[in-house]
């Protein structure tokens, strides 16, 4: 618990270190280096070495594309030439080198990590066996990890090495990386290609993952912390919406009370007239890219810009850059005199990535301007060559996530933010992450929450899926968009880091929610639902992945490293510090999922959609419904949470909401800012929640907000949920008895028989003061109530309504199904009932669904 209530103190002071020096500050404090001849160590932690060596002496301290930052606080270590060997010690490691002998090499250098659980000693040379992955740039026409084009070899995805390796090391060679000059927009420059040198940096961590990643932010710098409303719902679609269709769709949004934040404009908001055409000089479709508004659609895109920002939504719009600026963009003439083109013949002002001058152009005389006129960020979709044609080892993607977004961070006082494929080691620097064009199969949808969980690996940790997938395989006469694989894909969705829908443009690929029925509506509604329910806990965990390096969506093996289950588990992520899911990646058989789940020892699990506790330390098969999902809270959890009328997260709601699992004492530090300012390394607020139970009593403990922000107020209305609790006896709010309803108010305590979950309210409370709510159990008698109840009375819910619907007034319900099915709202209703209720239910459950599902009981002229 203490852990947890001191991480932000403890992490800030090394956050603002780090922060301040990002991308200022290469060289290293002197008292760090040791220096001798051709060879220099820095000891930047007490597991991670610096190791260079250069014939010349002439050593680097310019920022790398990997490495940012070295100055660092100074660790503890001791240095000593012993028999013609340097040797450096740490807490952690023994380097040991042969002075005066050279390159780095097996023969004079050799590093021992002390700790004595995974102790080994590592030679250059010695290569990883059991590399954990990091991530790869697209998931372009993938079928789940196989590589499909029409004409063209079937290939498997290949994911690049991650920082992390089940060896307890990692040995990454920066020696060849381009570096970033000292100028106030720090841009490309290359390493003096005439020269050999070695610049290696050795991380040290055994099986401490969490402490590999930290220190690997020390020096290559933190994971952003994204706006509030990226973890809302994106709307996207390849289609060519007009100014008319878009508030169409967001009106049906607003008429079915569907929460959304993100509007995602494709390619079409820029002329295409000629994207049919013959590739042009870059051999790109002309009109692929675009610049100027498409006056069809968007007759006045201030007007529309107006009209968004009413709505509270934010916009991002499709870019394809490559093929330059050609001379019938509205800004060509303009460009072309910035630059000094000849106009004359015409042509195409050719892309010049790596030229700075040509980029400053593009965001001065292109870009900013449309900005102004209302789009939030970026979406780049760079889909051509790989590497700059002047600068042959500039990756093109890499350099536009750090130039568009340096340049919104430069420009803007809000929060900078890109929306782009993966360009390779540093890139964590400048997120969030596009996918590329899956197709849409289960395979796709099986190998995602892999993809997803593994990019955490070198800090990748908001890649955002096109959910549902992008487009059918080619060739495969699949033409049918099948509706449980969408809900299961939204359901994932939902519980990964970015919620965003999107498809080709193929009229057959329906994803607008209110456009599906029944059971399929209830569920894609819910997910959407619990996403935007859960986002104060989301964006907890995004603060603490921009501290630690530890991303939202992690593999097991973060958390229970010395478990063999947590690597064979590979799907199964924890979501957060207190959310474990088991994703579903296949098609029901007979009405179910069924999902082999495994639970961590050290602490039980709440089943959250079955109400069903279940003991850790064990590999259990589970069945979910449609409206079901595979998600465990740990016991004792407290999740922060906001409520349904929450739509848009654009603001702080004035609501919070403390959900509090059962089955042990629990704690919790919520976090929240201004959503979207570039402050927020320093202006922040928390606050602290601890559930204690002892003799039937619960106390939940509201601290006083710790903090400060721009437009933060002074009250909240809070909310203490207690989930998978027994009917209270009493409750008190700071010592004063709360009265009891049956129908929810703002200043009762209710009780929700459907969930078994007490509701608490704490109105207006001073976010200055402390609230302790006290709820005391009946200590003469007790009861389980989270032993699968909340599915068994779902299930008798929906076989007495199955049976009503098939025979309609021809079918009478028996009394003991009656009075089962009853069961929620009478303890609501009566609460001195409770246990004789609740019994009355477990001792009649089984008989009640036998009798049910009998057609004997039918009125003979029913059949």
């Amino acid at each position: 618990m203490k852990k947890r209530l001191l991480f932000f103190s403890l992490f800030s002071c090394l956050l603002l270190f780090a922060a301040r020096g990002e991308m200022r500050d290469g060289q290293a404090d002197a008292r760090a280096i040791i220096e001798e001849g051709e060879v220099r160590f820095t000891v930047l932690t007490p597991r991670v070495i610096r190791m260079e060596w250069d014939s010349l002496r002439q050593f680097t301290d310019d920022r790398s594309f990997v490495v940012v930052n070295r100055h660092l606080p100074v660790p503890d270590f001791e240095k000593k030439i012993k028999g013609g060997k340097l040797i450096i010690r740490t807490d952690e490691l023994e380097l040991t080198y042969r002075l005066n002998s050279g390159k780095f090499s097996a023969e004079n250098l050799s590093i021992k990590y002390k700790n004595k659980n995974n102790p080994f000693t590592w030679n250059p040379g010695v290569k990883q066996q059991r590399n954990l992955k990091g991530t790869a740039r697209t998931l372009d026409r993938m079928d789940g990890t196989t590589f499909i084009k029409r004409n063209e070899p079937r290939h498997e995805l290949q994911l690049e090495d991650g920082i992390l390796s089940r060896d307890g090391w990692t040995l990454i060679d920066d020696s060849k990386s381009l570096l970033f000059d000292n100028s106030d927009f720090p841009w490309v420059e290359e390493r003096d290609k005439n020269r050999s040198v070695q610049d290696w940096y050795f991380m040290a961590y055994g099986t401490d993952y969490k402490t590999a990643l930290k220190d690997f932010t020390l020096f290559a710098g933190k994971m952003p912390l994204p706006p509030r409303f990226v973890f809302g719902y994106w709307w996207s679609r390849y289609w060519a919406y007009s100014d008319n269709e878009m508030r169409d769709v967001v009106s049906r949004f607003e008429q079915y009370n569907i929460p959304l934040d993100v509007l995602v404009v494709d390619m079409d908001w820029h002329e295409t007239d000629s994207l049919f055409s013959k590739p042009d000089a870059w051999d790109q479709r002309k009109h692929w890219t675009g610049y100027t508004w498409e006056k069809r659609l968007f007759s006045d895109p201030d007007q529309f810009f107006d009209w968004t920002k009413s709505k509270h939504l934010k916009t991002t719009l499709n870019l394809h850059p490559a093929s330059g600026i050609a001379p019938f963009e509205c800004q060509y003439n303009d460009f072309a005199k910035q630059m000094n083109f000849d106009t004359s013949t015409r042509e195409n002002i050719p892309w010049q990535g790596a030229n700075k001058k040509f980029m400053q152009t593009l965001f001065d005389v292109v870009l900013h301007p449309i900005e102004k006129q209302g789009v939030d960020f970026w979406w780049l979709d760079w889909q051509q060559w790989v590497f700059d044609k002047d600068i042959p080892t500039l990756n093109n993607t890499w350099w536009l996530n750090y130039t568009f977004f340096e340049d919104m961070k430069r420009n803007t006082d809000k929060r900078p933010l890109i929306y782009h494929r993966w360009g390779g080691l540093g890139n964590h620097r400048y997120q969030i992450g596009f996918s590329g064009d899956a197709y849409i199969t289960w395979n796709t949808l099986e190998y995602q929450p892999y993809f997803t969980n593994t990019a955490s690996n070198v800090l990748y940790g908001y890649w955002s899926h096109d959910i549902g997938g992008h487009k059918f395989i080619e060739d495969d006469n699949v033409y049918e968009f099948e509706p449980e694989m969408y809900v299961r894909w939204v359901q994932y969705g939902a519980l990964s880091p970015i919620l965003r829908t999107h498809s080709n443009k193929d009229p057959s690929l329906v994803k607008e929610i209110w456009r599906y029925r029944d059971e399929y509506y209830d569920a894609l509604y819910s997910a959407v639902r619990l996403r935007y329910q859960l986002v104060p806990y989301i964006y907890t965990m995004a603060r603490e992945a921009y501290e630690t390096g530890v991303s939202l969506c992690r593999p097991m093996y973060y958390d229970y490293p010395e478990e063999e289950l947590a690597y064979t588990y590979s799907r199964q992520y924890m979501f957060g510090d207190q959310i474990l899911v088991a994703p579903i990646g296949a098609p029901m058989e007979e009405g179910v999922s069924e999902v082999k789940v495994w639970l961590p020892a050290g602490n039980d699990w709440y089943e959250w959609h079955t109400g069903t506790m279940l003991k850790g330390g064990q590999e259990l098969v589970r069945c979910f419904t449609l409206e079901e999902y595979p998600i465990y809270i740990k016991a004792g959890a407290v999740i922060p949470m906001y409520g349904e009328e929450v739509n848009t997260l654009d603001e702080n709601p004035n609501r919070l909401i403390f959900g509090i699992f059962p089955g042990r004492e629990g704690a919790f530090t919520v976090y929240e800012d201004a959503g979207n300012d570039q402050q927020y390394d320093t202006q922040y607020a928390t606050t602290q929640v601890v559930s204690q139970t002892e003799n039937r009593m619960q106390r939940i403990t509201i601290a006083p907000r710790a903090g400060q922000y721009e437009g933060m107020t002074d009250s909240k209305d809070y909310l203490v949920r207690l989930y998978g609790a027994e009917m209270p006896r009493t409750v008190r709010v700071n010592g004063e008895a709360v009265d009891y309803t049956a129908l929810p108010d703002s200043n009762r305590w209710s009780y929700s028989g459907k969930d078994f979950v007490v509701s608490i309210p704490v109105p207006n409370a001073d976010c200055r003061n402390t609230y302790e709510i006290e709820v005391e159990y009946d200590k003469t008698d007790s009861i389980d109530v989270n032993d699968g109840m909340i599915k068994q009375m779902k299930e008798l819910h929906e076989a007495i309504a199955a049976r009503k619907f098939k025979y309609a007034g021809n079918y009478v319900v028996p009394e003991v199904t009656g009075f089962c099915s009853e069961t929620n709202l009478k303890v609501s209703y009566d609460p001195a009932g409770f246990y004789r209720y609740i019994r009355y239910f477990k001792d009649n459950f089984q008989q009640a669904m036998e009798i049910t599902l009998k057609d004997d009981l039918v009125s003979p002229f029913a059949k």
